[in-house]
Formats: structure tokens, sequence, C-alpha cells
């Protein structure tokens, strides 16, 4: 088999679903790294392990019946493997391993096996290119960037993918546009803090988009998006919609989206678009700053 992703909405033939497995005791404020999972842990209602286990296989159950492979990594004892999505990404052919957090650098041995089926090289990138797969979105020869590139960088630990990423990718793909969108970061209000580029950006459909404006340092940056999608084919939310993770949908390809069963304005959104709805619940995965895209990693998708 070959990687290959050629959009975000491109039917998905192959992924790989994040579990909750094995996740160990209840953690410590220290050892807890988006402002999401901090307001949970504080406020007594920090997600249960059954639970969210329950949830991605609910999950992967609509995955199949549309006929996805689903691979599951392999589990990592006292391990938090939910967010796939951060710990590579797929461009084209090209698998890219991320340099995530530290506290996260195990996630990647838990999908090694996964990954040696597929016979394209893997790129391993310098280690002073951080960049987790949240922050990189892919459509129509476009790849979406979300960094920060503020001073305070080292001081934020959701700040999650430098300049030095963007460069190399800019370098990486010479004939793709290669936008750079900067993201706003908070370390203690979630609802000011965009982790990544998928909690205030999400493609649908061929030409369709999910936006946050107030999420992007730059104001032009959100006006360059205006002038991709167009004004008539952008569903723009709020900082609560954003809190809420509307943007976190996964496309199974251009007709159909999974999206979560309390986004009824976006939901309406998408049926009068003729978009295909199949509602999942994963309100208690969420409670960590990531829903239906931060769970999974494709790694292929075929064109239509």
């Amino acid at each position: 088999m070959e990687f290959l992703v050629s959009s975000e909405t491109s039917k998905l033939r192959s992924v790989i679903i994040g579990i909750a497995d094995s996740l160990g005791k209840t953690p410590v404020l220290q050892d807890l790294y988006d402002p999401k999972s901090i307001e949970n842990l504080k406020k007594g209602t920090y997600p249960l392990e059954s639970d969210m286990v329950n949830e991605l296989q609910n999950f992967v159950n609509v995955l199949k019946k549309y006929g996805v492979d689903v691979y599951r990594p392999k589990v990592i004892e006292e391990y938090n493997q939910i967010f796939t999505r951060d710990i590579g990404f797929v461009i084209d052919n090209f698998f890219f391993k991320s340099n995530i957090l530290p506290k996260r650098a195990k996630e990647f041995l838990g999908i090694e096996s996964i990954l040696s089926n597929f016979t394209n090289q893997i790129v391993t990138m310098p280690e002073n290119i951080h960049i987790e797969g949240g922050d990189v979105l892919y459509h129509s020869n476009t790849i979406f960037i979300g960094f920060y590139n503020n001073p305070d960088y080292s001081e934020l630990f959701t700040a999650r993918t430098n300049k030095a990423a963007l460069d190399f990718l800019i370098d990486f793909f010479p004939k793709k546009t290669v936008k750079g969108l900067h993201l706003n970061k908070s370390l203690n209000d979630p609802k000011k803090n965009i982790l990544h580029l998928d909690c205030c950006l999400q493609i649908v459909g061929k030409e369709k988009a999910i936006i946050h404006p107030d999420a992007f340092s730059e104001y032009d940056d959100y006006l360059w998006l205006v002038d991709v999608f167009g004004k008539e084919n952008i569903f723009e939310i709020n900082e609560n919609e954003m809190y809420e993770m509307t943007s976190n949908v996964l496309s199974i390809n251009h007709k159909t989206v999974i999206s979560q069963p309390v986004f009824k304005r976006l939901n309406n959104w998408l049926r009068k678009n003729d978009i295909k709805v199949e509602e999942v619940d994963l309100s208690e995965v969420s409670k960590q700053e990531g829903l239906f895209r931060c769970t999974s990693l494709p790694l292929i998708r075929y064109n239509e």
C-alpha cells in the first residue's frame, strides 16, 4: 500500500483512529498541556476512560459502515493515545513524522507497526522544526499551516507549530501554495486559545469552509481565507462554538461529514448545502480539546 491524501474531503479509505485504553490514573495539573483539559480537571469533570473508549468505538463503527479501513494504535500502558492526528500527517504520497511536545513523544511508537505496511518513505524533519498534524490542512493544492511566531513561543505549551515548520514545507513543496496562518494562543483560557488550526478552520464539501474569524492574529489571514473560499461558502463560528470544537469535524467524502449531535446550527447548514451529516457523540473526548479530526489520522484518501 502507498500513502495518498489529496485533500481534506476526498474519499477516506484508510485511517488511524485514536484509543483511550489504558490512560492510567486521573492526571494532575502538571501532566496536562491544554487549557480545556486543565479546566475540566479543576471542575471535576475530567472524562472517564470507559466513556471515551465507547465514544471512539462508535466513531469507528460509522467509518466502517462506509467501508473505511480503520487501524488502531498499539496500546502503550498508562499513556494518552487519543489524538493521533498530531503525531503525523500525509500530503500526497508523503508521510511526515511530526515533532510534537516531548510529553507526547512516545505516541508514535503506537503506530509504527501500522506504517510499516506502507511502502512510501516517511519524512523525518529536523529537531528544530516543531509541528503537529492538527495545524496542517491540505486542499486544492494549497497547504494551510497554523503556526505561532511570537517571542514567547517557548513559554507556551499551547504553541505547537513554529515558523521553521512553515518554512520547511514551503521548501519541500515549491509547486504548491503553502499559506501560514498565525494563531492566537492562551495558556489558561480555552475560549481564547486556538490549540491547532483545525480548531478554527475546516474544509467541507468541495469548496466550503468552517471558520472562526477571531482565531487569527492577523485579520488579513481571515480576509485571505474569505478570498479563497468566497463569503457565500463560509460558515462562521463564534467563540463558544470554537470552544465546543465545532470546526473539528471529519469528512468521509465530499458529501458526508461526521459531526456532533449538539452542533445543530452547523449540521443544518451542512444539510442545506447537500452534505450528509453522520452524528456521533464525542463529548467526553472533547473535554481534552479535541474531536473528530483530532482523533483521526488519514493514510489514504482517494480522489473521487
